[in-house]
């Protein structure tokens, strides 16, 4: 299985950034473009803005990527 590059997740993740919007009502467009499709980076933000716990933000983010196919 070949692993994406960063130029091809990122791609990949601007094709979701209208679905993420739907997700996370509270983020911003820019500022879910500026997380490049990094989980960690989009779990932070979830996180501060919904003001919920570092693994609750990282379960809603793997199940977005998933369901999404991000990754």
């Amino acid at each position: 299985m070949k692993i994406p590059s960063t130029d091809e997740i990122k791609g990949r993740w601007a094709q979701h950034i209208g679905a993420a919007k739907v997700a996370w009502g509270e983020l911003t467009e820019d500022e879910i473009l500026k997380t490049d499709g990094h989980l960690q980076k989009l779990s932070g933000m979830v996180q501060e803005r919904y003001a919920i716990t570092r693994d609750a933000a990282d379960q809603q983010v793997k199940n977005f990527f998933k369901k999404h196919k991000v990754q």
